[in-house]
Parts: structure tokens; C-alpha cells; sequence
């Protein structure tokens, strides 16, 4: 039999590491890798549980606010809407609707004269100048015209021949009825003093109507230019010394601006809409708070430059506020007239269209077209697409409008 040895290296690693503690060792490794195992394993199926449990107990969603059935939109019993919809009838009124024109503030035609020389002459003095007050009769003007000294010098030959002819005149009468004449020669001293009588007529006519046949308008053969009513020079075209030769310009302007006018422009579309004995609100652009007026006048024709038609509202300006030319709008109200009213916020703007929801059942509604007119306040004019008694939501629509 052969005998088997170990060496020293092996006795020692013996020594130190029996057998059956390696064993020991290698079976508590296991235990420990195995169970960590399992551990990690129960609570990935704990987690699952817990998710599975989880979905199991969720509901499937919230409720939509709105259902759609072809072309209904119908709020549910469970929506919020139904907590702001607001739903109400439409009703007929009466509606004035006002709409806006555009006006300018005018002197009374009544009230303002263009001073014109009644004859060609220089202009030897200025009485009054731009901007002054005047009083009726206060000269404005003085005018060395050489057509007013011809005018008076026939006035005065005119006077000298029908003197003359009167007298020949009388002696021819006198003659007459003494039988002392010829009948021929009474007849002749009548047809003279006739033509003297007109001849007089005629240059006392020419004069008169260059406004000198009051004395106190002539002066060293000067004519004064008088002003027929008070008022204030508001233009002036002329200085002192020279030559005016034009009998159709005027050289000044007077007027009485303590009444004016506010002209409204209203177009041919705007002609049913207004009359006379029409309330009008004036908003000028120099003043804030606006003025009350009513239309006096409209005028009958239109004018061919513009195609529209003059409307004359009267004011007080005593104060001197009113200026012509001054810019303004006109408000009017038409005549007043049945109509469908509904709130602005009732109308939902869609593009170009604008629309409204009609409930045709409890909380069931249908979107339909409608064409709005006027604006009045908060509320707008439905000219088509609703008839009064139809419910529609008048708070809140747009949320319909999805």
C-alpha cells in the first residue's frame, strides 16, 4: 500500500480552514442571495397590486361640459355651464335709433351782409377795422367814387329842368286860359315837364341807390358806407387809399354772430330719418359737454357738389363760443319704430357673421345667423333672424361657441 504525504503549504491552509466550516460558509452565502431574491421579487408583485388596485378604483374621466347631437349642443345635467348660461325671451320694443352726421357751425344768412361799394372809388378812410363792433348806422368806410359826383351833379340838372318846366308850365296854363296861346305851345310845356318829372326820377333813383341820398352820407362829394344792423366785422378786403373798381366784391363783411346756425349734412340714405321738429345732440370738438338743439329747417334741395341736404339747428351766441366754419358732429334719434333688441352680450361674432343661441328644449340649443342693425346703450338691433318670443342665452354664450 502506498503511503500518501502532504506538504507544508497544504498543512497549514488545512490548519486554517476545516472542512466542514467551508461548508458552512458556503450554504449561509446562499441562504443570504436567495433571499434577497425573493424579497426584491414580493415587492415588485406588491407594487403591481397596488397599480392594478389603483386603476381598478378610478373613474374613467370628468364629464364633458357640452354634448354635441348633430347640429344641437346640449348641456348635461352634471356641466358647470349650467351655473352661468342665462337664458331669457326676446321682446319687441320701441326703438328710436340715433345715428350720427356730420355738421359745421354757420352764421345766420339773416344775420351777415357783404359790404360791397356801390360805386368804383378810393377808399380815402377806414372807420372800422377786422374783429371791431359796429352799431346800426356807424360808418364803415368812406369812398371818393367820381361816378357819385356825376351822379349827384345829374340829380341837381335833373331838379334845375323839372323847376324849369314846371314854371313854363304854369305861365303856358295861365296864358291858356286867357286864350292869349296856342294850343300847341300848352301841349309842348306839358310833354316838358313830364320828361322833367322822369328825368328827376331817374337820377334821384341812381343816387338813392348808392345810399347818399341822406346828406349825412355826403360829404365834400365823399360817400359814407353805413352799417345796416349791428354786429361785428368779420372780414375785410381793403385798406385806406386804394383804388376799388370791383362793384361785386365785397370790401367787408359784417354779421351778427350773437345767433348762429349748426348745418348737419345728411345724405340720401339718411332722408327718411329726419324732420323737422328733430332733437339733436351737437358735439364740437372744442368743447366737451355737448349742446341740445332741434331742427328747425330742412332744406328742400340737395346739393350737386355733395348730394346731400342741409339741416339748420338754431343756438344762442351771445357768448361768442359758437365760431363758424368750427367742425361737429350731429346725433339724431329716427322716428320711433317697433324692433327686436337683445343684449351684446347674447350676439357671439363667428368671422363675418354674427350669431345667437336658440333654445329649442331645456338646456338644447342651436347656433343661428342673425343680421343686427342698430346699437343702443348695452343692447343691439336683430333686423332679421329672430322673431320675439324665441329664448336665447343672453349671458355667457361664447362658451358655447366651441
Amino acid at each position: 500500500m502506498k503511503k500518501i504525504t502532504q506538504s507544508s503549504s497544504d498543512r497549514r491552509w488545512t490548519r486554517f480552514i476545516p472542512g466542514p466550516l467551508l461548508l458552512a460558509a458556503l450554504i449561509a452565502v446562499g441562504l443570504i442571495a436567495w433571499g434577497a431574491h425573493g424579497m426584491h421579487a414580493m415587492q415588485a408583485a406588491n407594487a403591481a397590486n397596488a397599480t392594478n388596485a389603483a386603476n381598478s378604483s378610478s373613474p374613467t374621466g370628468p364629464a364633458p361640459a357640452l354634448q354635441h347631437e348633430g347640429e344641437a349642443i346640449v348641456v348635461p345635467a352634471t356641466s358647470p355651464l349650467r351655473r352661468t348660461l342665462a337664458v331669457a325671451p326676446v321682446v319687441s320694443q320701441s326703438l328710436a335709433a340715433p345715428f350720427v352726421l356730420p355738421a359745421a357751425v354757420e352764421a345766420d344768412p339773416a344775420r351777415l351782409v357783404k359790404i360791397t361799394t356801390p360805386m368804383a372809388g378810393r377808399v380815402v378812410s377806414l372807420n372800422k377795422q377786422l374783429g371791431d363792433a359796429v352799431k346800426a348806422g356807424e360808418i364803415l368806410f368812406v369812398i371818393d367814387a367820381p361816378d357819385f359826383a356825376q351822379a349827384g351833379a345829374d340829380v341837381a340838372r335833373a331838379q334845375a329842368a323839372l323847376t324849369l318846366a314846371a314854371g313854363n308850365l304854369e305861365r303856358q296854363q295861365a296864358l291858356d286860359h286867357e286864350q292869349l296861346t296856342a294850343r300847341r305851345d300848352l301841349e309842348q310845356a306839358q310833354s316838358d315837364y313830364a320828361q322833367a318829372v322822369s328825368e328827376a326820377a331817374r337820377a334821384a333813383a341812381r343816387l338813392r341807390q348808392s345810399g347818399a341820398l341822406a346828406s349825412s352820407n355826403m360829404k365834400n362829394g365823399t360817400l359814407a358806407v353805413r352799417a345796416p344792423f349791428a354786429g361785428r366785422v368779420v372780414e375785410l378786403s381793403a385798406a385806406r387809399g386804394m383804388y376799388w373798381n370791383d362793384a361785386t366784391a365785397p370790401l367787408m363783411t359784417v354779421a351778427d354772430l350773437s345767433q348762429v346756425f349748426v348745418a348737419i349734412n345728411a345724405q340720401e340714405k339718411d332722408l327718411a330719418q329726419v324732420y323737422a321738429g328733430q332733437a339733436a345732440t351737437i358735439r364740437l370738438d372744442a368743447y366737451p359737454e355737448p349742446l341740445q338743439g332741434t331742427v328747425r329747417y330742412v332744406g328742400e334741395m340737395l346739393d350737386p357738389d355733395t348730394r346731400t341736404v342741409k339741416l339748420r339747428v338754431p343756438f344762442e351766441n351771445r357768448d361768442g363760443r359758437l365760431k363758424p366754419g368750427m367742425f361737429a358732429t350731429a346725433t339724431l334719434s329716427a322716428r320711433a319704430r317697433p324692433a327686436i333688441l337683445v343684449p351684446l352680450t347674447a350676439v357671439v361674432q363667428g368671422g363675418f357673421a354674427s350669431r345667437v343661441f336658440v333654445e329649442t328644449a331645456p338646456w338644447r340649443f342651436t347656433s343661428r345667423e342673425v343680421k343686427l342693425g342698430a346699437q343702443v346703450g348695452d343692447q343691439v338691433e336683430v333686423q332679421s333672424g329672430l322673431a320675439a318670443g324665441t329664448r336665447i342665452v343672453v349671458k355667457d354664450g361664447v362658451l358655447l361657441n366651441d
